[in-house]
């Protein structure tokens, strides 16, 4: 199809990123989408969009393989680059009570890695363009309740390292956006979740589309709320 766009979904092989990767192929986009090792959603989902769905591999605790990533697109254009990697470790426990190699390993998957790819691939997203990561509403730290009390702190700390992001790159033109996607019924969201990925992930991409061309670091919910630091 002439014209059209491309989102490259780092992170996609199940839960919310395949979520968005599909929501997008059904708006007739062309999607990357990335997974660590194989994932047989993709590949089902690959079968439904042969022309539309392209799958890369990538760890994207791997600086050395989002390099590699970057250089396999080198010379494409990426109109929303978003980067969805996340795990949740240890939700009940506090600092004296967890694991503290749980708790760095989701500030490195939840915080460090997603800034780092970032700063990686931004350069495949022309100005104008948008970049997106998953974050939570457990990242406000105004609103912070104890709830998921380490998990909550690697999404403030994602936060944080946007912030820094969108300071030391003020004039790149890009919608920077930090997604809180709602409580969804997912693999790590768990059956409690108060939300369907089917009432989450449409208005997410919504939401997506309505910043397209809106320069500047946004921390929203699905419905485009902005949400207290």
């Amino acid at each position: 199809m002439t014209g059209q766009s491309t989102a490259l979904v780092v992170g996609a092989s199940r839960g919310l990123g395949f979520a968005l990767a599909e929501e997008w192929l059904g708006r007739g986009w062309r999607v990357i989408a990335t997974a660590r090792g194989r994932s047989d959603q993709l590949e089902t989902l690959a079968n439904r969009f042969p022309d539309s769905l392209e799958i890369q591999p990538v760890d994207i605790n791997d600086g050395s393989s989002v390099r590699a990533l970057r250089e396999r697109l080198s010379g494409r254009r990426v109109d929303v680059l978003f980067i969805n990697a996340g795990i949740a470790r240890e939700i009940e426990a506090s600092p004296v009570s967890a694991h503290e190699t749980d708790f760095l390993d989701m500030m490195l998957t939840n915080a460090f890695s997603p800034v780092r790819a970032v700063e990686l691939l931004r350069d495949l997203v022309p100005a104008g363009g948008t970049i997106g990561i998953m974050s939570s509403e457990l990242g406000s730290i105004a609103h912070a309740t104890g709830f998921w009390q380490l998990y909550a702190s690697s999404k403030a700390a994602l936060n944080m390292l946007m912030k820094g992001y969108a300071a030391k790159h003020f004039d790149d033109g890009h919608a920077l956006l930090l997604v809180a996607p709602g409580w969804v019924r997912t693999e790590m969201g768990g059956g409690d979740a108060a939300l369907s990925v089917a009432e989450s992930i449409p208005r997410v991409v919504d939401m997506i589309e309505a910043n397209r061309g809106l320069a500047g670091l946004r921390y929203v919910d699905r419905f485009n709320n902005p949400l207290p630091w």
